[in-house]
């Protein structure tokens, strides 16, 4: 039997740590974060607020007082994360290493990059509306140093901000949204960018004829549109092999001979679909 002894005493009231996005009850829990979104955090992380709650909440005065000095006389975050994870020693010293690279990488980054890094992180856990209100931010924020004569990040940046806003946009199934994103993204790229994104989202939303027509019209696509259909067979069988395709394949016989426990079983997955796009829209 594996005995766990934390660091600390568990908060009462969680810290939220910035960037990531969570909220974090123990020094375990913060340590795992700082493991695992290394590359999310960014000097807002060195703050009194934290260091309050360590010692506040936590009752480690001692690990507090050390870490004083990097909020206060600008410490690298690499040291600060570093100062945590090896007095909480949840991790061995390669693993340390490890994250201490991870943050002094991040470090080389603009601005700009680090807060698409971090939005990027939004989209893959299906917060959408968070992201495209970040997107909308950071791409406004882009203007004005364009228009300040401020340096910036290379245009393929740039590229990728409106292509993963695509992205945030299909996962919301707002394909004509998706589709203008995708397509200004293709636009930026310096060598000219692949058209599969944009015609993925094309296809959800116009009719066959319609589709097929847009393809013919513009001979830069038909390359890419041979691509997809090549995707779309791939992914349409790999569907079929999915517990989730099952279980709606088998709806049909409970359909037909359990018609009482068909319609019990529709009511409990139009919950589930309420819920998770309650959670997807942050409501």
């Amino acid at each position: 039997m594996r005995i766990s002894v934390s660091v600390g005493e568990y908060a009462k009231t969680p810290y939220y740590v910035p960037g990531i996005e969570r909220n974090v009850y123990c020094m375990e829990e913060l340590c795992y974060c700082i493991k695992e979104d290394a590359f999310l955090l960014d000097l807002t992380f060195l703050n009194d607020d934290l260091l309050d709650w360590i010692e506040g909440e936590c009752g480690l005065k001692e690990l507090a007082k050390a870490l004083f000095p990097l909020v206060h006389k600008q410490g690298s975050l690499s040291s600060f994360a570093v100062t945590i994870l090896q007095y909480v020693g949840l991790y061995d010293s390669d693993t340390i290493k490890q994250t201490e690279q991870v943050l002094k990488q991040a470090a080389g980054l603009s601005a700009i990059e680090r807060r698409k890094t971090q939005i990027d992180h939004m989209v893959r856990k299906k917060m959408y509306l968070m992201a495209l209100n970040g997107y909308d931010a950071l791409l406004q924020k882009w203007q004005e140093q364009d228009a300040q004569g401020a340096p910036l990040p290379a245009v393929s940046c740039l590229a990728a901000i409106w292509h993963n806003k695509g992205v945030a946009y299909a996962g919301m199934m707002r394909y004509d949204r998706a589709a203008e994103c995708f397509l200004k993204a293709c636009e930026l790229e310096p060598e000219g960018g692949k058209y599969v994104d944009y015609l993925a989202a094309m296809r959800m939303q116009l009719s066959e004829k319609e589709y097929v027509d847009l393809v013919a019209e513009h001979g830069v696509l038909h390359h890419d549109s041979l691509e997809l259909e090549k995707k779309y067979e791939r992914f349409a069988g790999e569907w079929e092999q999915q517990p989730d395709y099952l279980r709606l394949y088998n709806r049909q016989e409970l359909r037909s001979n359990h018609r009482q426990k068909y319609l019990e079983e529709n009511e409990r997955l139009v919950q589930a679909l309420k819920d998770s796009y309650r959670r997807t829209m942050g409501v």
